[in-house]
């Protein structure tokens, strides 16, 4: 019996049971009918009185029951029901079918075989070896060639599919060739494409320690592109003797890609450096029906009438001063400028100019005069060789012989003079002071919007060395 003020809780569980008795499900049900009914006719009423049990709080007691069933009322029912496996038979046979396929990659050598190229790409394939060795095309393209780029694909039975390899002729920037080679149901065949060369850019940066090659190569740099930025600032700064730990560079140079595949490093779009605090920036930039160019960033060119070096890379182990004569023995001045190389080093013109001598002088051995505007002249001594002749015109840049140790010289080395109407100058201090050429008038919107673009490029490429940094 419930007694009134008083609340009952009655778990789910028991609830269920007691609906399923007759009786009782009838006398809930009655209950619940004449509850209907009261709110029907009393709804004001009940409200009140439900609101007034709430806020008594003395008046009674509330539960809340469990809505969880009793887990030991809960009835256990166990299904079996038997499964009946695919046959074995069939799977072993469908994974026997199926096939799949392998890629990798390797480098050419000069003195690679068929076999052991193939090896080297995890191939054993007698018929592919074969192939190779008697077909023209396949064996002008891959043997003999060093450096070459060589992508396969393999079935699982290490068996040749295919066979690619690109590469670049000498005589061309804009085009790339491509072999391949290809498993027919007759047997392999070849055949040779031309495609055109997709120019890509590229961003890096680095710091000085002991050279600028080893800051190159640890930065994965071409050295042709390393060479570049030495040619781009070589009137501006000394890299046999000016560079410092710690100088830093950054660089936007092209790549020249063959389907996504770089082939070879391109032009140096523009490029910065810091040489002992001092910052040197370089843009490339074509004015329309003219010759392109280096400039800094505020339109000067780069390019002044003399190279501060006739050798891309050396020592001096003499400058432009007093010196102990190493086979006269006496203090003299030494009047021009000795650079250290190994013999076949090349050696270039500093400017434009005509060959004034070129043959064996005397102490100077093999020596080559260079006749230029405005009463200079410039003298590279002691060659090996001599690629030039006299009267022939050269321009800033090209080879007109290579180092050497002939006439009165202790070792291998260039001597190099800068004369001005006959007198000796210190040849860095005259390539330092020679005149650039500023950008035209007509060009100068479109080149302050290309230096705007490379300005954020360099900054990018510099913000690389400053995260590897940390």
């Amino acid at each position: 019996m419930i007694h009134p003020g008083t609340v009952q809780t009655v778990p789910v569980g028991y609830l269920a049971v007691l609906l399923g008795r007759p009786a009782l499900k009838q006398s809930l049900i009655s209950t619940a009918v004449a509850l209907a009914d009261l709110v029907q006719r009393h709804p004001k009423r009940l409200t009140a009185a439900i609101a007034a049990l709430l806020l008594g709080g003395g008046g009674g007691a509330f539960a809340v029951a469990s809505l969880a069933p009793d887990a030991s009322q809960i009835p256990i029912r166990q299904v079996l029901e038997a499964v009946q496996p695919l046959p074995l038979q069939a799977q072993a046979e469908a994974l026997d079918v199926h096939s799949f396929k392998l890629f990798r990659s390797e480098t050419t050598r000069s003195n690679d075989t068929p076999e052991a190229l193939l090896r080297r790409l995890g191939l054993v394939d007698p018929a592919a070896a074969a192939f190779v060795r008697t077909d023209a095309t396949a064996r002008l393209a891959l043997l003999g060639r060093a450096g070459r780029n060589v992508t396969i694909e393999a079935n699982d039975r290490e068996e040749l599919l295919s066979l690619k390899t690109r590469w670049i002729n000498a005589d061309t920037d804009s085009h790339f060739h491509r072999m391949v080679i290809e498993k027919t149901p007759k047997g392999f065949v070849s055949r040779l494409e031309t495609a055109p060369l997709v120019a890509s850019t590229r961003l890096a940066s680095g710091s000085i320690r002991s050279s600028l090659f080893a800051a190159t190569d640890e930065a994965r740099i071409p050295d042709t592109i390393a060479t570049q930025v030495a040619e781009i600032f070589s009137g501006s700064i000394d890299f046999h003797r000016a560079l410092r730990k710690g100088d830093r560079f950054s660089i936007v140079y092209e790549t020249l890609e063959a389907d996504g595949e770089p082939l070879r490093a391109g032009r140096v779009l523009s490029t910065e450096f810091v040489n002992a605090g001092k910052t040197h920036q370089a843009m490339w930039f074509q004015e329309p029906g003219q010759k392109g160019g280096y400039y800094n960033l505020d339109g000067q060119s780069l390019r002044r009438a003399y190279l501060a070096s006739p050798m891309e890379f050396s020592r001096v182990t003499s400058g432009f001063k007093m010196r102990f004569h190493p086979i006269l023995q006496t203090w003299r001045a030494h009047l021009g400028v000795d650079y250290g190389a190994p013999v076949g080093t090349p050696v270039r013109s500093v400017g434009d100019g005509v060959v004034e001598f070129a043959g064996s002088q005397g102490g100077f051995g093999n020596v080559v005069y260079i006749k230029h505007r405005n009463q200079h002249t410039t003298v590279y001594a002691h060659l090996s060789r001599i690629g030039v002749r006299k009267g022939q015109s050269v321009g800033q840049g090209d080879q007109i012989g290579a180092v050497g140790a002939t006439g009165w010289a202790t070792g291998p080395h260039l001597h190099f003079e800068f004369r001005v109407n006959g007198q000796h100058q210190d040849p860095v201090a005259i390539a330092q002071q020679s005149e650039s050429i500023p950008v035209s008038q007509a060009a100068r919107a479109a080149f302050a919007q290309s230096a705007l673009a490379q300005r954020v490029n360099l900054a990018a490429a510099d913000s690389l060395r400053q995260a590897s940094a940390q």
